[in-house]
């Protein structure tokens, strides 16, 4: 997937998988949204975090490249005794809020999410098979390196959805305080697969 899909082909995937589509008429209601390429190539930025929403009788869409899986350092050296996390698709509804990631603000898991647990320390991303744990793993939604945008995934993510440039990083959560002015400080997250297009 080499450039992020509009609008109109993420509202249409959430509406055939029946997942929620956020629409409210006072705009801003975001469909904060990560989209796990078919380039499963273990340490790159080669997914999209996406956010959509209504705003002035019409869609605008914004897809940033990033990761959905973790780097190569923890699929190796996983945190856990039962694997590295790599996070199921699926829709996590009111799952994240405006708080820190390791002291920076980030979209903070608040509510359960489920992964698959990756254990036998190489370098593939293996979800087939693989036990499943669903609880509160601290996957944020945050940025890479502060300044630049980062080339390797490696100790960036352990199982967090990572966004590449912070200057993306920095847009999503300006969006995201605009949100929560209007909504609350509570966001879904809704994790697709690009065959799901």
């Amino acid at each position: 997937m080499r450039e992020a899909p509009k609008a109109s082909e993420i509202v249409g995937v959430l509406e055939k998988l029946g997942y929620p589509v956020f629409q409210d008429e006072r705009g801003y209601d975001l469909n904060i949204i990560g989209i796990r390429t078919a380039d499963l190539t273990a340490n790159s930025f080669n997914d999209w975090i996406t956010v959509t929403y209504w705003f002035d009788h019409g869609w605008r869409s914004f897809g940033f490249p990033g990761t959905t899986d973790p780097g190569t350092f923890w699929r190796e050296y996983p945190m856990n005794v039962h694997g590295t996390a790599i996070l199921k698709p699926g829709h996590y509804h009111r799952s994240h809020e405006i708080g820190l990631h390791k002291g920076d603000e980030a979209l903070v898991q608040k509510g359960l999410l489920t992964v698959y647990r990756d254990a036998n320390r190489d370098d593939v991303l293996d979800v087939t098979g693989q036990p499943q744990d669903t609880g509160n793993f601290g996957i944020d939604i945050h940025r890479a390196n502060a300044v630049r945008p980062s080339i390797q995934v490696d100790k960036w993510s352990a199982g967090c959805q990572v966004v590449q440039d912070p200057e993306h990083h920095a847009f999503l959560l300006a969006l995201a305080k605009q949100a929560r002015s209007l909504y609350g400080n509570s966001f879904s997250y809704t994790l697709l697969l690009e065959q799901d297009f």
